[in-house]
């Protein structure tokens, strides 16, 4: 029986594994997609690469800055002036590389999705497409409303996440030649609410033309959440272009990514939920907020009260 077993590699549960490694556990992390990170990621296409979820992170608290101060002096971040007078801080050569540094030396299973977990004699069994593992402990940390799918809509710990609310979000990743007129644009009531220049951000790969990624509103994305990738597309690109000054005939590249769960807009108000034979757990950024910080909050305070909950059986 694996001792803690991890749903989702995330932030949330990248920083949780990374925790009970660092004291000397071997948790075991299963995602159901091909990369970890989550909404920290990027995105190749041929030579081209886009940060098309997170694009920057930044610290409110004092332990999360130490975190990225590590990670800034091994060279995983690098700070990016904004063009507004900001500075934020960024993964090199892409966002995905903050997960891929917490994950070095963990035991991460990719391609392998959960499809429920039932209690099962000391600890559970999680029932995956073609096999099942036991568990002694389970940490869930994907999205909310997913959550239910897992556990059950009866089971206790799920009536607790009915406050919450997360909010969709639609990226276009475009490759658009021609001088550039800013390098980030914030307008909330814009459709295209975020757009930033992601080839100017440090450590990308050059020569390879003008990148952008633009991030739609909530009221956009809501509307177009079901729409194909195709049309999507068709929607969001003449957008950009009319915000860059730039015509569709110069455009050699667009796609587009839906993230069905990307915002938090009404978050939990406390760092994890723990059921009451601390065999079980739930965390994510939407205990906290919309922040990577509030992500890797969560996942280090599970962590932190799964040790203390293995001190206190000792």
């Amino acid at each position: 029986m694996t001792p803690v077993i991890i749903i989702g590699a995330g932030i949330a549960g990248m920083a949780c594994a990374r925790r009970l490694a660092d004291a000397g556990m071997a948790p075991v992390v299963l995602d159901k997609g091909r990369g970890i990170g989550g909404r920290v990621a990027t995105r190749r296409a041929g030579d081209l690469q886009f940060d098309h979820g997170a694009q920057y992170v930044k610290a409110h608290g004092a332990v999360f800055a130490s975190v990225l101060d590590t990670l800034e002096n091994a060279g995983t971040l690098a700070g990016w002036a904004d063009g507004t007078g900001r500075t934020h801080m960024v993964g090199v050569p892409g966002m995905s590389a903050l997960p891929k540094a917490l994950g070095v030396g963990l035991d991460i299973r990719q391609n392998t999705q959960v499809m429920h977990l039932v209690p099962d004699a000391g600890g559970w069994l999680l029932h995956l497409a073609d096999s099942t593992l036991p568990a002694a402990k389970v940490v869930i940390t994907v999205p909310a409303p997913q959550v239910a799918s897992l556990l059950g809509a009866d089971h206790p710990l799920v009536a607790s996440l009915g406050a919450v609310n997360m909010a969709p979000c639609l990226t276009l990743m475009a490759a658009v030649p021609g001088p550039a007129l800013f390098l980030t644009r914030k307008d909330p009531d814009d459709p295209l609410s975020w757009i930033a220049q992601d080839s100017a951000k440090p450590g990308r790969p050059q020569g390879h033309g003008t990148q952008w990624v633009a991030q739609a509103g909530t009221a956009f994305s809501m509307a177009h959440l079901e729409d194909d990738p195709a049309t999507l597309t068709a929607h969001m690109l003449p957008l950009l272009c009319d915000r860059l000054g730039a015509p569709l005939a110069a455009v050699t590249h667009a796609s587009t990514h839906r993230w069905r769960y990307a915002r938090v807009t009404q978050a939990l108000g406390q760092q994890f939920l723990r059921s009451d034979d601390a065999s079980l757990y739930l965390g994510g950024d939407w205990c906290l907020g919309a922040r990577i910080e509030a992500a890797w909050d969560s996942g280090t305070a599970i962590a932190t009260d799964l040790l203390a909950q293995n001190e206190r059986v000792r």
